[in-house]
């Protein structure tokens, strides 16, 4: 699968978004980036979808902007304005060139899914290959309003009962890409979202 991280040039706070190419281009989450439709459009001139993540502002600011542009059907788990059809963990959504298994991953965001397919991972904000906290398996914080360290936790688990053996390519909603053993750094997560320590020392 052909996937582009679309807002790797910015240099303001935005998530992580993926264009994935193939039968189906799919946008991964919109960003906060206002570049995002001058880089999509460096790729393809036809978005058939955008799935999201979760709703919070740094996935989502860029939403409206992207759908004026494209014209994409949009697919949430929770409620928005702009959403036309509803994810429900089980679910099966097509991105790019494959059908992904929408696992509901709740605990840094109420509405918060992710993406997996026998190669592939869209784990959103609940699961980062690397970030300010942690190299090589990093979680969600979970230290705001709403959000729950024990329900990552529950969230982290089911991702891998769900997750199929030799997913290689990580796709996260913030640090870098991973290719690789993608169950190594999501069981790694786990073991330090368990200690339940605070992410980042000011928690």
């Amino acid at each position: 699968m052909d996937v582009h991280h679309v807002t790797e040039p910015a240099e303001t706070f935005t998530c992580n978004a993926f264009l994935a190419l193939g039968e189906a281009p799919t946008l991964v989450d919109a960003g906060a980036w206002d570049g995002v439709v001058d880089e999509i459009s460096e790729h393809t001139d036809v978005l058939d979808a955008i799935v999201l993540t979760h709703q919070h502002g740094d996935h989502v600011e860029q939403l409206e902007t992207v759908v004026e542009a494209f014209d994409p059907t949009v697919y949430a788990y929770g409620d928005h304005p702009l959403r036309d059809r509803a994810l429900e963990d089980g679910d099966t959504v097509h991105i790019g060139d494959e059908a992904f298994d929408v696992v509901y991953t709740p605990g840094h965001a109420d509405d918060h899914v992710s993406f997996v397919s026998e190669s592939s991972l869209f784990s959103g904000d609940v699961v980062v290959h690397d970030d300010g906290a942690f190299d090589y398996g990093s979680f969600g914080r979970t230290d705001m309003a709403g959000q729950s360290r024990e329900r990552l936790i529950e969230s982290i688990e089911a991702l891998l009962e769900r997750m199929p053996d030799g997913v290689e390519h990580m796709y996260a909603g913030h640090g870098g890409v991973f290719h690789g053993d993608v169950r190594d750094v999501v069981e790694t997560a786990l073991e330090r979202a368990e200690k339940r320590e605070p992410k980042y020392p000011d928690e």
